[in-house]
């Protein structure tokens, strides 16, 4: 697979400076319009104010793209025949010559393949619940058990099972670490309610993590570094628990399952808390961005 790398990105690579990888499935299906080209803007922004190079990652016109340009970044936005990839949608759109946003499997994926070891996002996809009748688990978590990347993320999407999906990254040999907590975040919330086994509180942490990786030859897999919003910017626990359970009876009756499953819960929240849980949501990416681009320097400084 032929990846079209921007010069700018292609160059902070070549030169070991820092660089950040963004999803793209934020801006086309996370988002209304237009804001989500609003907040893609400023995320990259953020990124260069923590002196890292931002790369946007999506695939036009059956081309994987590893840095956008803001015409690219408006053509996603658009959301006009931008349809949504996972990592086993690549190969189908690229031989089709069709253009997608990438979700954390396809952007972890690409991001590796370009040699960026940095990735952030909003909130992993996990285990959903009621596995054991419907066999629903996101494709993250399988891929990110093979490819040695590090992920600044608000732990796992509060609509999952996260105690299963926690278990699910245990056997897969996936680490993860609460950054600056023992406590694995919830997305919307700064508490999922569940531990983690580990911590790491500065960014060189987290970089001499990455090359612990390394040195120790083990299996390709990931990094998760899960960063809890602040709790003054969560969503109202007691809200996210009463429309949550609102939101999965409703996605139940009207029988929605596979891929719409995570959009419709996640919109049926951001209409019943009044846009509160999508204030929470680009609370916990905006801080994910800055936290990546932090660690990239840090991974830089020693690689």
């Amino acid at each position: 697979m032929v990846l079209m790398v921007s010069e700018e990105v292609r160059e902070a690579i070549a030169a070991g400076r820092p660089v950040v990888a963004l999803e793209s499935t934020i801006i086309a299906h996370g988002l209304p319009r237009p804001r989500n080209l609003q907040v893609a803007l400023e995320l990259e922004t953020a990124v260069r104010q923590e002196g890292a190079v931002p790369a946007t990652i999506a695939v036009l016109d059956g081309r994987p793209r590893i840095g956008l340009d803001k015409e690219q970044l408006e053509r996603i936005a658009s959301g006009e025949g931008i349809r949504k990839l996972g990592h086993r949608d690549l190969p189908l759109v690229v031989a089709a010559g069709g253009s997608g946003a990438t979700t954390v499997s396809a952007t972890a994926l690409l991001a590796a393949r370009a040699g960026i070891r940095v990735f952030a996002t909003g909130g992993l996809g996990g285990v959903h619940r009621e596995w054991t009748v419907t066999q629903d688990e996101s494709a993250d978590l399988g891929l990110l058990a093979r490819t040695r990347i590090t992920v600044v993320c608000a732990g796992v999407k509060s609509i999952l099972d996260v105690p299963a999906t926690l278990q699910r990254l245990e056997t897969l040999g996936v680490a993860v670490a609460g950054y600056g907590t023992d406590r694995l975040p919830g997305f919307y919330l700064s508490d999922s309610g569940h531990p983690v086994d580990w911590r790491l509180d500065t960014p060189g942490q987290v970089a001499d993590a990455m090359r612990a990786q390394d040195a120790l030859g083990g299996p390709e897999s990931a990094l998760i570094v899960a960063n809890p919003v602040p709790e003054a910017e969560q969503l109202d626990p007691k809200v996210h628990a009463r429309v949550l359970d609102e939101a999965l009876r409703a996605c139940a009756a009207e029988g929605v399952t596979g891929q719409g499953v995570t959009p419709f819960l996640l919109a049926h929240l951001v209409r019943q808390t009044d846009g509160a849980s999508l204030a929470a949501n680009l609370a916990a990416v905006r801080g994910n961005v800055r936290l990546a681009a932090r660690v990239a320097a840090a991974w830089a400084v020693g690689e």
